[in-house]
Protein backbone atom coordinates (compact mmCIF):
# COMPACT_ATOMS: atom_id res chain seq x y z
CA UNK A 1 0.00 0.00 0.00
CA UNK A 2 1.62 3.41 -0.76
CA UNK A 3 2.36 5.36 1.79
CA UNK A 4 2.68 9.58 1.89
CA UNK A 5 0.74 12.47 2.40
CA UNK A 6 -0.64 12.87 -1.26
CA UNK A 7 -2.03 9.22 -0.92
CA UNK A 8 -5.96 9.21 -1.22
CA UNK A 9 -7.79 6.53 0.39
CA UNK A 10 -10.57 5.49 -1.81
CA UNK A 11 -13.95 5.33 0.01
CA UNK A 12 -15.09 2.41 2.41
CA UNK A 13 -17.40 0.62 -0.27
CA UNK A 14 -14.88 1.08 -2.88
CA UNK A 15 -11.85 -0.99 -0.59
CA UNK A 16 -14.20 -3.80 0.51
CA UNK A 17 -15.38 -4.33 -2.94
CA UNK A 18 -19.33 -3.83 -2.92
CA UNK A 19 -19.60 -0.17 -5.30
CA UNK A 20 -17.60 0.50 -8.24
CA UNK A 21 -17.84 4.60 -8.21
CA UNK A 22 -16.72 4.85 -11.48
CA UNK A 23 -19.91 2.86 -13.28
CA UNK A 24 -21.93 4.05 -11.14
CA UNK A 25 -21.10 7.60 -12.28
CA UNK A 26 -22.25 6.81 -15.43
CA UNK A 27 -25.50 5.29 -14.83
CA UNK A 28 -26.39 8.61 -12.51
CA UNK A 29 -25.45 11.14 -15.35
CA UNK A 30 -27.43 9.27 -17.76
CA UNK A 31 -30.30 10.60 -15.42
CA UNK A 32 -32.77 7.96 -16.22
CA UNK A 33 -34.12 5.12 -13.56
CA UNK A 34 -31.89 2.25 -13.05
CA UNK A 35 -33.25 -1.62 -12.63
CA UNK A 36 -31.33 -2.79 -9.78
CA UNK A 37 -30.99 -6.90 -9.50
CA UNK A 38 -29.45 -8.24 -6.66
CA UNK A 39 -29.76 -12.06 -6.26
CA UNK A 40 -28.59 -14.98 -3.44
CA UNK A 41 -28.63 -18.53 -3.64
CA UNK A 42 -32.49 -19.05 -2.42
CA UNK A 43 -34.14 -15.18 -3.64
CA UNK A 44 -33.43 -12.31 -5.40
CA UNK A 45 -35.10 -8.61 -5.39
CA UNK A 46 -35.49 -6.51 -8.17
CA UNK A 47 -35.95 -2.38 -8.24
CA UNK A 48 -36.42 0.14 -10.32
CA UNK A 49 -34.39 3.40 -8.46
CA UNK A 50 -34.39 6.81 -9.14
CA UNK A 51 -31.14 9.09 -8.87
CA UNK A 52 -32.35 12.50 -6.97
CA UNK A 53 -30.42 14.97 -5.22
CA UNK A 54 -31.25 14.04 -1.63
CA UNK A 55 -30.61 10.10 -2.18
CA UNK A 56 -31.90 7.20 -4.26
CA UNK A 57 -35.60 6.82 -4.60
CA UNK A 58 -37.46 3.54 -5.38
CA UNK A 59 -39.87 3.75 -8.35
CA UNK A 60 -40.89 0.23 -7.86
CA UNK A 61 -40.21 -3.04 -5.97
CA UNK A 62 -40.32 -6.66 -6.13
CA UNK A 63 -39.05 -9.74 -4.15
CA UNK A 64 -39.04 -13.46 -5.54
CA UNK A 65 -40.92 -14.04 -2.13
CA UNK A 66 -44.13 -12.04 -3.48
CA UNK A 67 -44.21 -14.79 -6.09
CA UNK A 68 -45.55 -17.20 -3.01
CA UNK A 69 -48.65 -15.12 -3.13
CA UNK A 70 -49.24 -15.19 -6.54
CA UNK A 71 -49.38 -19.41 -6.61
CA UNK A 72 -45.45 -19.76 -7.18
CA UNK A 73 -44.86 -23.14 -5.51
CA UNK A 74 -41.33 -23.72 -6.21
CA UNK A 75 -37.78 -22.38 -4.78
CA UNK A 76 -37.86 -19.03 -5.38
CA UNK A 77 -33.95 -18.98 -6.88
CA UNK A 78 -34.21 -20.49 -10.10
CA UNK A 79 -34.53 -18.89 -13.62
CA UNK A 80 -38.11 -18.79 -13.93
CA UNK A 81 -38.79 -16.86 -10.79
CA UNK A 82 -35.95 -14.69 -11.71
CA UNK A 83 -37.75 -13.77 -14.92
CA UNK A 84 -41.53 -13.53 -13.13
CA UNK A 85 -39.69 -11.47 -10.31
CA UNK A 86 -38.71 -8.93 -13.08
CA UNK A 87 -41.97 -9.07 -14.59
CA UNK A 88 -43.70 -7.88 -11.39
CA UNK A 89 -41.28 -5.27 -10.76
CA UNK A 90 -41.98 -3.82 -14.84
CA UNK A 91 -45.38 -4.05 -14.65
CA UNK A 92 -45.29 -2.07 -10.79
CA UNK A 93 -43.05 0.69 -12.95
CA UNK A 94 -45.31 0.68 -16.16
CA UNK A 95 -48.35 1.58 -13.77
CA UNK A 96 -46.42 4.02 -12.67
CA UNK A 97 -45.77 5.93 -15.81
CA UNK A 98 -41.97 4.43 -16.18
CA UNK A 99 -41.07 3.77 -19.88
CA UNK A 100 -37.20 4.11 -19.79
CA UNK A 101 -34.29 2.50 -17.67
CA UNK A 102 -31.13 1.43 -17.85
CA UNK A 103 -29.89 -1.80 -16.45
CA UNK A 104 -27.54 -1.56 -13.38
CA UNK A 105 -25.90 -4.89 -12.26
CA UNK A 106 -23.77 -3.92 -9.96
CA UNK A 107 -20.26 -6.27 -9.81
CA UNK A 108 -22.24 -8.84 -10.74
CA UNK A 109 -20.25 -11.17 -13.76
CA UNK A 110 -22.25 -10.50 -16.89
CA UNK A 111 -22.78 -14.49 -17.39
CA UNK A 112 -24.72 -15.56 -20.64
CA UNK A 113 -28.26 -16.81 -19.25
CA UNK A 114 -27.50 -15.69 -15.79
CA UNK A 115 -30.93 -14.81 -14.08
CA UNK A 116 -29.56 -11.47 -13.30
CA UNK A 117 -30.43 -11.32 -17.32
CA UNK A 118 -33.41 -13.31 -17.07
CA UNK A 119 -35.00 -10.76 -14.31
CA UNK A 120 -34.21 -7.67 -16.80
CA UNK A 121 -36.26 -10.20 -19.98
CA UNK A 122 -38.84 -10.12 -17.88
CA UNK A 123 -38.98 -5.78 -16.66
CA UNK A 124 -38.68 -5.73 -20.97
CA UNK A 125 -41.75 -7.84 -21.40
CA UNK A 126 -43.68 -5.96 -18.77
CA UNK A 127 -43.36 -2.60 -21.26
CA UNK A 128 -40.35 -1.16 -19.62
CA UNK A 129 -37.46 0.17 -22.42
CA UNK A 130 -34.18 -1.49 -21.51
CA UNK A 131 -31.36 -1.66 -23.23
CA UNK A 132 -30.12 -5.04 -23.81
CA UNK A 133 -28.26 -7.53 -25.48
CA UNK A 134 -30.02 -10.13 -26.91
CA UNK A 135 -27.20 -12.42 -27.20
CA UNK A 136 -26.93 -12.04 -22.88
CA UNK A 137 -30.34 -13.44 -22.32
CA UNK A 138 -31.94 -17.12 -21.66
CA UNK A 139 -33.52 -18.65 -24.06
CA UNK A 140 -37.20 -18.74 -23.92
CA UNK A 141 -37.47 -22.36 -23.35
CA UNK A 142 -35.24 -21.51 -20.44
CA UNK A 143 -37.00 -19.00 -18.91
CA UNK A 144 -40.15 -21.37 -19.10
CA UNK A 145 -38.22 -24.17 -16.81
CA UNK A 146 -37.92 -26.51 -19.74
CA UNK A 147 -34.22 -27.30 -18.95
CA UNK A 148 -35.23 -28.63 -15.47
CA UNK A 149 -38.35 -30.43 -16.49
CA UNK A 150 -35.78 -32.27 -19.08
CA UNK A 151 -33.21 -33.01 -16.68
CA UNK A 152 -35.84 -34.95 -14.57
CA UNK A 153 -36.89 -36.90 -17.10
CA UNK A 154 -33.06 -38.02 -17.43
CA UNK A 155 -33.44 -38.71 -13.61
CA UNK A 156 -36.52 -40.18 -13.27
CA UNK A 157 -34.98 -44.18 -14.22
CA UNK A 158 -33.23 -43.59 -10.88
CA UNK A 159 -35.70 -42.72 -7.76
CA UNK A 160 -33.53 -42.26 -5.15
CA UNK A 161 -31.35 -39.28 -7.43
CA UNK A 162 -34.73 -38.24 -8.51
CA UNK A 163 -36.07 -37.69 -4.91
CA UNK A 164 -32.56 -36.52 -3.67
CA UNK A 165 -32.19 -33.73 -6.22
CA UNK A 166 -36.10 -32.59 -7.25
CA UNK A 167 -37.24 -32.55 -2.78
CA UNK A 168 -38.47 -29.34 -2.67
CA UNK A 169 -40.43 -29.49 -5.73
CA UNK A 170 -41.96 -32.74 -4.72
CA UNK A 171 -42.88 -31.37 -1.35
CA UNK A 172 -44.55 -28.59 -2.62
CA UNK A 173 -46.47 -31.38 -4.87
CA UNK A 174 -45.36 -29.91 -7.85
CA UNK A 175 -43.49 -32.42 -10.29
CA UNK A 176 -40.44 -30.78 -11.93
CA UNK A 177 -41.85 -32.16 -15.45
CA UNK A 178 -44.68 -29.67 -14.94
CA UNK A 179 -42.43 -26.29 -14.02
CA UNK A 180 -43.68 -24.71 -17.58
CA UNK A 181 -47.20 -25.12 -17.47
CA UNK A 182 -46.94 -23.94 -13.83
CA UNK A 183 -44.63 -21.14 -15.06
CA UNK A 184 -47.15 -19.83 -17.74
CA UNK A 185 -50.24 -20.05 -15.30
CA UNK A 186 -48.39 -17.54 -12.87
CA UNK A 187 -47.33 -15.43 -15.83
CA UNK A 188 -50.87 -15.24 -17.23
CA UNK A 189 -51.89 -14.37 -13.61
CA UNK A 190 -49.22 -11.95 -13.30
CA UNK A 191 -49.50 -9.72 -16.02
CA UNK A 192 -53.66 -9.43 -15.42
CA UNK A 193 -54.84 -6.27 -15.40
CA UNK A 194 -54.68 -4.88 -11.28
CA UNK A 195 -57.82 -3.45 -9.51
CA UNK A 196 -56.94 -0.46 -7.68
CA UNK A 197 -58.64 -0.38 -4.62
CA UNK A 198 -60.19 3.07 -3.87
CA UNK A 199 -60.63 3.35 -0.35
CA UNK A 200 -63.98 4.95 0.89
CA UNK A 201 -64.04 8.61 2.09
CA UNK A 202 -63.91 8.58 5.77
CA UNK A 203 -67.36 10.54 6.81
CA UNK A 204 -67.43 14.00 8.77
CA UNK A 205 -68.24 13.50 12.26
CA UNK A 206 -71.61 15.86 12.75
CA UNK A 207 -71.81 16.17 16.03
CA UNK A 208 -71.83 20.05 17.77
CA UNK A 209 -68.50 20.45 17.60
CA UNK A 210 -67.76 20.62 14.19
CA UNK A 211 -71.41 21.72 12.83
CA UNK A 212 -72.42 25.92 13.28
CA UNK A 213 -69.16 26.96 13.44
CA UNK A 214 -69.39 29.10 11.10
CA UNK A 215 -66.86 32.65 11.06
CA UNK A 216 -70.30 34.71 12.00
CA UNK A 217 -70.99 32.39 14.72
CA UNK A 218 -67.48 32.59 16.31
CA UNK A 219 -67.44 36.51 16.25
CA UNK A 220 -70.69 36.52 18.10
CA UNK A 221 -69.14 33.95 20.56
CA UNK A 222 -66.28 36.45 21.05
CA UNK A 223 -68.14 39.70 21.22
CA UNK A 224 -70.37 37.99 24.04
CA UNK A 225 -67.34 36.60 25.58
CA UNK A 226 -65.56 40.32 25.59
CA UNK A 227 -68.62 42.08 26.72
CA UNK A 228 -68.75 39.46 30.20
CA UNK A 229 -65.17 40.04 30.28
CA UNK A 230 -65.68 43.96 31.05
CA UNK A 231 -68.62 43.46 33.33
Amino acid sequence: MAKGPSYRVPFRRRRVGKTDYKARKALIVSKLPRVVTRISLRHMSVQIIEATSTGDRVMASAKSQELKKYGWKTTCGNLPSAYLTGLLCGKRASERKVKNAIPDIGLTQPTKGARIFASIKGVVDAGVNVPHSTEKLPSEERLKGQHIADYAEILSSNVEVYEKTFSGYLKAKVPPEKIPKHFEALKKKILMPSEKQVKPRKKRKTGKSVVGKTKEGTKKKRKSRRKVERK
